[in-house]
């Protein structure tokens, strides 16, 4: 018999209990719960330690006499988890640690590795409560095995977390789970966040520098304008020179003292814009607007596009192999898209498939996917779709990474642009009259002035 630490609800008054008990298993412990009235919060069973006495055996070598009579008690690593002091901390706050991407990332490889290693729901999940270092993310998986204990899927519980688990996260788990495939729905999500990972950090490693460029060349442009323009059209006054600055040098000046002097007007200008931009996309109208941008816009739409057309592929395949017609298959992949536009375009196809018509057209007819890619659809209807779709992701995959790396060529030409640009215009307006003032040039029309 195992011992269980519970707190539960008492359904009839309301009331918190805690107690300590002895059952043969969670599950069991559960039942009884229930059949009392009680609704367990949290379920912990107690560690037990058992007492044996060593047997020495016969014919040992010397080395092994030895280690025999080390204490070895002394040196058994504790595998519980650590309370740390971030942790500490957080509880006399009264603050939670964060639940990074890479927790949520840890958490999905070790889960798929479970399952993969033929382990339950309840057994993974339980195994990963005491592996989990954050204990944020610990409780979070403690809540979901309380759920699938009395007979939920993980997803529902998942829901309730929407700012821990990605929407697309969660509805992957809800694919595997309804269509049976939850190991390879955790493959796929596994897949999902290093591929997020990877983009985030390559995107990263190129726009940070040169953003930063950009606002070091606005910050030297304000400065000059404001100090050192100045000071120098002094050193002309002082001097008697009909030199001037440059036309463009005092337009520039005269425009940034008017932003120093009404900078409230611009500023409410663009917090009106922006709040109006984010108010219109909020409508269903303004939202299917803004997605369809995202597939359509340059450089990211086509990845975009790729990375979601690819993704219900996957899910769509999981379904077919496992026994599902292309209309349930459609319905339940649906729930990996968060797109308004590739929604329609999968409602649209549902239709069709209601009156007879093939529901490739849908996508056919919106111009979002290849030619390539609508005609093995079309074969593998044919022939066999499951295999063309296997086919398909692999071309899809393939296709995204060309897409990145063309983005990952093209994308540093386009901010070193930008920065380029920004700094000639700095020469100009900044250093070219600084230049003069070293040259001397405006000493010797002064000269010939008098």
């Amino acid at each position: 018999m195992a011992q269980f630490s519970y707190r539960a609800l008492n359904k009839k008054d309301g009331r918190i209990v805690t107690n300590r008990v002895e059952e043969a298993n969670r599950l069991t412990l559960i039942r009884k719960l229930k059949a009392n009235s009680l609704y367990p919060i949290n379920i912990v069973q107690s560690a037990v330690r058992r007492k044996g006495i060593a047997k020495k055996r016969r014919n040992m070598t010397e080395v092994q006499r030895n280690i025999n009579d080390v204490n070895t008690t002394a040196i058994v690593n504790d595998t519980r988890r650590k309370v740390k002091l971030k942790d500490k901390l957080n509880s006399y706050l009264g603050t939670e640690d964060k639940v990074t991407q890479r927790d949520l990332s840890v958490f999905t490889q070790n889960f798929y590795l479970l399952k993969k290693a033929n382990f339950n729901n309840v057994h993974a999940l339980s195994t990963l409560i005491d592996s989990t270092e954050n204990l944020t993310l610990a409780a979070i998986i403690e809540d979901i095995l309380a759920g699938v204990e009395a007979g939920d899927y993980m997803y529902k519980t998942m829901e309730f977390y929407s700012d821990v688990f990605p929407y697309i996260y969660t509805n992957m788990i809800k694919v595997g789970e309804l269509s049976g495939s939850l190991e390879n729905s955790l493959l796929q999500a596994v897949e999902y966040l290093d591929n997020n990972a990877d983009i985030h950090r390559r995107l990263a490693g190129i726009l940070i520098p040169n953003i930063l460029q950009f606002v070091l060349l606005i910050v030297m442009l304000f400065v000059g304008a404001l100090y050192s323009i100045p000071a120098i059209q002094s050193v002309f006054d002082e001097v008697g020179t009909s030199s001037t600055l440059p036309w463009y040098t005092i337009m520039f000046e005269n425009a940034m003292l008017s932003f120093m002097s009404w900078w409230y007007i611009p500023t409410a200008i663009i917090v009106v814009a922006v709040i109006a931009v984010i108010v219109y996309i909020q409508t269903p109208k303004g939202k299917y607007k803004y997605h369809y941008f995202k597939y359509t816009m340059p450089i990211f739409g086509k990845l975009i596009f790729s990375l979601d057309f690819s993704r219900l592929m996957k899910a769509m395949l999981l379904n077919l192999r496992n026994g599902m017609r292309i209309q349930e298959s459609l319905e339940v992949s649906k729930n990996v898209i968060n797109n308004y536009v590739m929604l329609s375009i999968i409602e649209n196809s549902l239709k069709n498939i209601l009156v007879g018509e093939s529901w490739v057209e849908p996508f056919e007819k919106t111009g979002l996917p290849s030619p390539m890619i609508t005609e093995m659809l079309k074969i593998g209807m044919q022939t066999d779709l499951p295999e063309m779709m296997d086919k398909l992701v692999e071309y899809l995959q393939i296709d995204i990474n060309l897409t990145m790396d063309k983005i990952m060529a093209v994308l540093p030409q386009v901010m070193y642009s930008i920065v380029g640009v920004v700094l000639i215009f700095f020469v100009l307006v900044v250093v070219v009259p600084m230049i003069q003032v070293y040259m001397g040039n405006f000493l010797f029309d002064a000269y010939l002035g008098t």
